[in-house]
């Protein structure tokens, strides 16, 4: 027996894993970037919402590229 679990917005989740806490409207939270690219948002850039340092190795603004 399987159980999803209820987020309540019906918009298929766009925080790439339980544990978001993220703060604003519109925020997601990608522990990596298997999880960015299992969400079809690779490559992330600085600025779009779920976008981390931790996910940019090289610090240009881009990450999971």
């Amino acid at each position: 027996m399987s159980v999803a679990p209820a987020d309540g917005d019906g918009d298929g989740g766009a925080s790439g894993g339980s544990g978001s806490n993220g703060g604003g409207s519109g925020s997601a939270y990608y522990a990596n970037c298997t999880a960015v690219r299992a969400a079809g948002a690779a490559p992330i850039h600085a600025g779009e919402p779920g976008y981390g340092r931790h996910l940019d190795r090289d610090g240009d603004g881009i990450g999971c590229e």
